[in-house]
């Protein structure tokens, strides 16, 4: 189910004070980034990514594989910066990023 209007402005107020976490530049999306992704998402359920790469096409194609990939879902894209966030089945109060939601 896509996130509500309010939850993403929730999400991006929490997001803005986020540091990028994996840093995708030209060799793409490799296994291990992917890894990275999949274990960031797990224990922080939002996070924001770096997808440094100049060609605006390729890039939001690199964000659209990222996305089919890990079943996330985009909160915000602002130029190479995107904030990701995925439900995490049981979340760790200590790692998630959205503990500050009341």
């Amino acid at each position: 189910m896509p996130l509500s209007s309010d939850t993403k402005k929730q999400y991006r107020a929490i997001g803005h004070n986020l540091k990028p976490i994996v840093t995708i530049a030209g060799n793409g999306i490799t296994e291990g980034v992917l890894d990275e992704l999949f274990r960031a998402l797990r224990d922080h359920e939002l996070i924001k990514i770096k997808v440094a790469i100049a060609e605006r096409d390729v890039r939001k194609s690199v964000t659209g594989d990222i996305v089919e990939q890990t079943g996330a879902e985009i909160v915000q894209e602002i130029g190479k910066t995107v904030l990701l966030f995925k439900k995490a089945g049981k979340p760790n109060p200590k790692l998630t990023n959205l503990r500050f939601l009341p």
